[in-house]
């Protein structure tokens, strides 16, 4: 009997109208490129890594193993769900399936707001990185928007051709992305190799020691954002029940190592001079300008690729889930709606893409209201956003570990694992836990402090119409997870 046919009876089947995506267009190899990809390792790290060592110094690279556990535990509760049901919807499903039909449009609503106000960090920065690498090679000052505009259109057209061409085109900018950061890397050990130490992994070197590692562990979870990119894929991948769990272990592997590495190779490449590292503004790109300057222009350019791969790849997936929702009634159902010709989600795009920049002018005209217009540059942008979808996007991991157990209990009790569906996401949880701790710590600076006072009321407002909408539309529950991948 294969998994497919054992999927209960008691679960809601798809109607034959309903619409599809281009199934079978993504093999594993895809879907992991994509993946990490969309986790974006240069784009991530570059910036990611600056705020981790301001917060943890030379013992950064550690906090990056205690994030690395943290993201294993959710790779688990993500495969998992997928194995058993593989759905574009992916969270959303998830625990819509478990706790009902307020639970999964609450989740649409939040997961979608967290995407959407993450992306539009990356609109911004994509521009901005170009426009600081003109400025830093140049001295000549392009404003960033240009560029932001130029590229956010290019890669929409680039996605309404079809998943495989946009797929493979981030795909592509993840390879070269990807050998940088090893050249550059294993340069910096080579040329520090007599002097390559243990520090970095030792806990009497993390900058005030517990605290400065809660401090840093949001950022280290920052870095690997994306790594569920996979899921939302199913539809249009070659067997998801194998495929998409393979892809989210490879994915979390790779980007492991890989950070394991670079962080090691920079923070070696300071001499394990804790001043001079926290000084940078961007670390790795430092350590490849000292080994040659030649180098560092190649880092550059990396860094500018990885955030065009993330900028495909993350709408790519990401605008799939309120696709999913609009097509089962969570969002309003025109946002559900697939090109006739290349079975792409246009729509959504166009939705998620618009939001976005709707976003981002809000954020500009928020910081002129607010007396901090001289603040508008790209890389403010890029922290503020980025935080706070993360806040939002935390909230969905945790609701998934929450969730697994009594799906399995409820739908698969023959196949239930203490181990697997109770212990693992039981210290999800608390991986998950700790950056809210630290993202709702009191003391954060202006306007950090009032962000997960923002994500709460969000949630608050989405909690409210789910209620209304259920009420509105008793049927709504049944239709949540109704349209498997590969049925």
């Amino acid at each position: 009997m294969s998994d497919a046919a054992s999927v209960p009876f008691s679960e809601t089947k798809a109607p034959e109208s309903a619409e599809r995506l281009h199934r079978g267009a993504l093999g594993l190899v895809d879907i992991s490129a994509s993946t990490m990809a969309n986790i974006g390792p240069a784009y991530s790290f570059y910036f990611g890594f600056a705020g981790i060592v301001l917060a943890a110094g030379l013992g950064s690279p550690l906090v990056i193993i205690v994030a690395i556990v943290a993201i294993a535990l959710l790779g688990n509760t993500l495969s998992q769900f997928s194995r058993a049901h593989p759905s574009t919807g992916g969270f959303i499903t998830f625990v819509g399936k478990t706790f009902g039909g307020t639970s999964a449009v609450t989740t649409a609503l939040v997961a979608g707001a967290g995407y959407i106000i993450a992306i539009s960090s990356v609109l911004v920065i994509s521009g901005g990185f170009l426009s600081m690498m003109i400025q830093y090679y140049t001295n000549v000052n392009i404003p960033w928007i240009i560029f932001s505009a130029i590229f956010t259109a290019g890669a929409m057209f680039m996605m309404f051709r079809g998943v495989a061409v946009s797929t493979k085109l981030a795909g592509f900018f993840f390879g070269f992305e990807f050998l940088v950061l090893l050249v550059v890397a294993i340069a910096a050990l080579i040329k520090h190799g007599g002097h390559l130490s243990g520090v970095p992994f030792q806990p009497s070197h993390v900058l005030n020691g517990f605290s400065g590692l809660g401090l840093a562990f949001p950022l280290a979870i920052y870095i690997f954002i994306g790594w569920e990119n996979s899921a939302a894929l199913a539809e249009e991948t070659t067997n998801p029940r194998r495929n998409v769990p393979r892809a989210v272990f490879l994915s979390i592997a790779l980007m492991a190592a890989t950070y394991l590495l670079v962080s090691y190779a920079t923070v070696s490449g300071f001499g394990y001079n804790v001043t001079a590292l926290t000084s940078a503004a961007i670390p790795f790109i430092s350590v490849a300008h000292s080994i040659g300057p030649w180098l560092a222009f190649i880092a550059y350019t990396a860094g500018l690729t990885s955030t065009l791969g993330v900028l495909i790849a993350a709408v790519n997936s990401q605008c799939r889930l309120i696709f999913n929702a609009g097509r089962e009634g969570l969002l309003p159902r025109w946002i559900g709606k697939v090109d006739p010709v290349r079975r792409t989600p246009v729509n959504a795009i166009i939705t998620f893409v618009a939001i976005a920049g709707a976003i981002t002018l809000v954020w500009a005209l928020g910081h002129w209201i607010g007396g901090s217009g001289n603040s508008l540059n790209a890389l403010n942008f890029f922290f503020e956003s980025s935080t706070m979808g993360t806040i939002l996007i935390l909230f969905v991991y945790l609701a998934a570990n929450v969730a697994l157990p009594f799906y399995y209990r409820k739908y698969r009790p023959a196949e239930f694992s203490i181990i697997k569906h109770v212990v693992l996401p039981a210290l999800g949880v608390v991986a998950i836990a700790i950056p809210i701790y630290y993202l709702f710590k009191p003391g954060q600076p202006d306007p950090y402090n009032w962000f997960p006072w923002v994500g709460l009321g969000l949630i608050v407002v989405s909690v409210v119409y789910s209620i209304w909408l259920v009420r509105r539309d008793p049927g709504l529950g049944d239709r949540v997870g109704s349209i498997i991948a590969d049925e």
